[in-house]
């Protein structure tokens, strides 16, 4: 992939650098922070970052609960 260079302030940098998260390079960071919308990359650092334990629990209590109320009924034609 080819490179380019680029010059910003020391305060851009240290932004920049604030926003990094574990393993991500400079580039990652900037693609997050511009949006870089409909890659699919983008789409599983979402579903890493919204991931909750919690959730996954919540959602799986509730559909138990739907499935056992769920009552069907006969109708004839």
């Amino acid at each position: 992939m080819p490179t380019r260079t680029l010059s910003i302030t020391e305060e851009a940098y240290m932004a920049l650098k604030a926003s990094k998260k574990e393993g991500e390079s400079f580039t990652d960071v900037i693609l997050r922070l511009t949006g870089n919308k409909g890659s699919a990359k983008r789409l599983l650092e979402m579903m890493d970052e919204m991931h909750s334990p919690e959730l996954a629990d919540n959602i799986e209590q509730a559909s138990k609960e739907f499935r056992k109320n769920f009552k069907t009924r006969d109708v004839e034609l």
